[in-house]
């Protein structure tokens, strides 16, 4: 007999009413809970600001407001999304592709939990038995403690010495990293100079200011080249510790150069180093394997441990789906309910598609989808269930076979009684929604609105942009170009590959292809990437600080601020928010940063400008009735008519503006920050920057990823523009209709680690489809038949 319904089962929906977070324009909507719902729409049509800015951002605010007054004091206080209304909201665990960590001691095992098991397991029935799971961990040091221990009795007090170890698993040498770091010294100074001719190469050390007095203060000798100095003072100069000195009446502290270096720059994740800092690192700084672990992180003791002739660093080391047949042939029942955790772990790798990693690799070191893959791996084996889990486009980097899987991932977290929303692109992936929700109609300030609401079928059905791409299947091109040259590559062997020979076509669209893991980027980055007049636009984070946006990135910004002072009859300087025009209380970020130590950075709007960046008395100049705020509010569709002709008239950033809008970037707007780029939306950012570039071949690590359906259509139309100026074009891509579109088709595989590193292809998109025996081939066989 089912149990009575009570009002508790009604609450079956999250409703939304009058969200406007940034672009969205007052939208209503309802959402059923326990079901998988889509977000489809062109890109920039809102669904982020709808799915994360909205509905988890409130979630996460309602979720801190329950810990205690003292533990919130320590938390950022996150500001309520800009919507009337939301109900029936659950916990949101957001699964993004940001990159995982900069922390170097994290790798794919300790983020998962793998290795806590592996540890678990060896302090178990590890031989010899060297100590508790600690004593396997490389980020504990081994501690050693000494004291006198009394025992009082009924006869009197014992006293004895006793010494306590805690046993840790970390090298001594490298501290847990697997590498040491070393200072090129010939990068450090120039030993023929003296200090006040200017010796130290360090950013930032001029002798003119105060660095100069408080190195004369310190007793070291400025004008003796520093080849005659001493051993002791080159080691002061150098390695000196912090030390009060008293100069010219004022209290200073004087440290060695490179004891400051450790401190200031090498404590920073390199990313965020501005670009002179981070090319002196890399110059200056070299970074070995640790002999004494050989890097694998862990003490003499911690490998010596093994079970079945094997210690735990050599588990990690393993390719995962080795190291899970080797766990299905152990044998031991004292710890079975430990290793069917562990099996079963190591398993979800392989259905995620996750199988080719071992678990010793950094997690920096993954890429986006790899990141959120991992991520994953925790939530499908967590007892939680009513939770609402979010997703970011969770095919990007797969596949059309490894989409197969995810689907079914995505599904089984459904089926454990979870709301999962995910933004997607990709049909395969829409086509397993219980609901849909379809944003647009366009970008930018011409989206924000709801299109559609439904089924898979009323989609399909409906006349959105959406609905009318969603069955669209490319055919194969009827006339192929003939390639001009080759570009060789022999005896290929980065990471997995085989010693791989594969001639490259040139002046043709060669799209390389083949499963997650098979060895493409390893081809491409290891192989083709260094050579001369071979132009590399890829999905890493854009260099640049907080404060840079499209308009400074691509150096549009110059040749606008120089119209701008033309006629105006001023300097350039006034008209960027980085110089003389910038507003003094926020120093023209716009925002106001307020650092709280260990915690995350709040921003607030700057109440001065209200965001503008610049003083008020800049924006009384005008080019073509706009002030330089105005222009920087612009989309860049808007922008292109606005320089293209009038008295705003600037062939020179109309010039860029095209390259922008010809790459599909025409909603983003000139003063958007880069930090709130998506991943593709960087890549296309970066291919409009390079496309001025003299480069002979562009190389594009799957420049549809993040693309609307409709988007990838004028995407290959760019790329046909660059082949028939006379370029190569080579993309490492798994969008069929790319493929489909390609002149020339090079698979890798048959799998993925060490089953792929092979090509098990080449030659043109029909003769792929005729072949039929790579994963590839059937999979563009039923895209281009459907």
């Amino acid at each position: 007999m089912s149990p009575q319904s009570t009002p508790a089962d009604s609450h079956d929906l999250i409703r939304v009413q009058g969200a406007r977070e940034n672009n969205l324009k007052d939208i209503s909507l309802e959402i059923p809970k326990r079901r998988l719902t889509a977000f489809t729409g062109v890109s920039g049509s809102g669904k982020s600001s709808l799915v994360f800015a909205t509905i988890a951002a409130e979630s996460q605010r309602l979720i801190n407001e329950t810990y205690s007054a003292f533990l919130q004091g320590f938390m950022p206080s996150l500001a309520r999304p800009e919507v009337d209304y939301l109900d029936g909201l659950t916990t949101a665990i957001i699964v993004d592709q940001e990159r995982m960590g900069a922390n170097p001691r994290s790798t794919v095992g300790t983020v998962t939990d793998a290795n806590a098991m592996l540890r678990i397991l060896f302090s178990r029935i590890g031989s010899p038995h060297i100590g508790p799971p600690t004593a396997f961990a490389f980020n504990v040091p081994t501690r050693v403690a000494s004291g006198m221990m009394k025992t009082d009795k009924g006869q009197g007090s014992t006293s004895v010495v006793r010494n306590a170890v805690y046993q840790g698993g970390m090298c001594p040498k490298c501290e847990g990293m697997g590498a040491l770091n070393d200072f090129d010294l010939t990068a450090i100074y120039d030993e023929s100079k003296s200090l006040s001719e200017g010796a130290l190469l360090v950013p930032g050390y001029s002798m003119d200011g105060w660095y100069g007095r408080i190195f004369s203060g310190a007793g070291l000798d400025m004008d003796k080249p520093i080849a005659k100095y001493s051993a002791r003072d080159l080691k002061k100069l150098l390695y000196g510790e912090p030390e009060k000195i008293k100069v010219d009446g004022v209290n200073l502290t004087y440290e060695g150069v490179l004891t400051k270096v450790q401190k200031s720059m090498l404590s920073k994740d390199v990313e965020s180093m501005q670009p002179h800092v981070r090319r002196f690192v890399e110059r200056a700084v070299t970074f070995t394997t640790c002999p004494d672990c050989d890097g694998t992180r862990l003490s003499a003791e911690a490998r010596s441990s093994k079970i079945r002739g094997r210690n735990i660093a050599e588990l990690c080391a393993m390719q995962i789906t080795d190291l899970g047949e080797w766990l299905r042939e152990l044998d031991e029942p004292s710890v079975a309910p430990l290793l069917a955790g562990l099996r079963h772990l190591i398993d979800a790798f392989t259905e995620i598609g996750l199988g080719y990693l071992s678990l010793d690799r950094p997690s920096g070191t993954l890429s986006g989808g790899e990141a959120q893959r991992t991520k994953m791996i925790r939530h499908l084996g967590s007892s939680l269930t009513d939770v609402t889990y979010v997703f970011d486009e969770p095919t990007i980097g797969l596949h059309p076979h490894d989409i197969e899987r995810m689907n079914q991932l995505l599904l089984q977290l459904r089926d454990k009684g979870n709301t999962v929303l995910v933004v997607e692109h990709k049909p395969e992936t829409i086509a397993i929604a219980d609901h849909v929700v379809d944003l647009g109609p366009g970008a930018g300030t011409a989206g924000g609105s709801i299109c559609f609401e439904g089924t898979v079928e009323g989609l399909a059905g409906s006349d959105t942009t959406t609905g009318r791409h969603l069955h669209d299947r490319a055919s194969l091109k009827e006339s192929l170009r003939t390639a001009t040259g080759t570009l060789e590559v022999r005896g290929a062997n980065t990471h997995n590959l085989r010693d791989v020979d594969v001639d490259l076509p040139l002046g043709v669209l060669c799209v390389v292809t083949g499963v997650a893991g098979s060895g493409k980027s390893s081809l491409i980055h290891g192989s083709v990437a260094q050579r001369e007049g071979v132009v590399v636009v890829d999905q890493g984070a854009i260099k640049g600080s907080r404060r840079s946006n499209p308009a400074t990135y691509t150096g549009l910004l110059e040749p606008i601020r120089k119209a701008y002072a033309k006629a105006n009859g001023v300097k350039p300087a006034l008209f960027s928010s980085n110089s003389e025009g910038a507003c003094p209380a926020c120093n023209g970020a716009g925002v106001i940063f307020t650092e709280l130590g260990v915690m995350a950075t709040v921003e607030s709007l700057c109440e001065e400008c209200e965001g503008r960046r610049f003083q008020a008395s800049v924006l009384e100049y005008t080019l073509g009735g706009r002030n330089i705020a105005e222009v920087l509010a612009m989309p860049v569709v808007e922008a292109l008519d606005f320089f293209g002709d009038g008295d705003a008239a600037t062939p020179a950033a109309h010039k860029v503006l095209e390259r922008l809008a010809d790459v599909g970037l025409g909603y983003l707007t000139l003063g958007q920050p880069l930090t709130t780029l998506s991943g593709g939306e960087r890549q296309r950012l970066k291919l409009a920057v390079q496309m001025a570039d003299k480069g002979d071949v562009y190389v594009l690590d799957e420049p549809t990823t993040g693309l609307h359906l409709a988007d990838v259509e004028n995407l290959l139309g760019l790329l046909d523009r660059l082949v028939e100026s006379g370029k190569s074009v080579v993309v490492i891509e798994h969008h069929q209709a790319v493929m489909a579109h390609a002149d020339w088709i090079i698979d890798l595989g048959p799998g993925a680690g060490h089953d792929g590193g092979l090509v098990v292809f080449e030659g043109t998109p029909a003769a792929l489809v005729a072949d039929g025996s790579t994963l590839t081939g059937q999979h563009l066989a039923a895209y281009v038949g459907g």
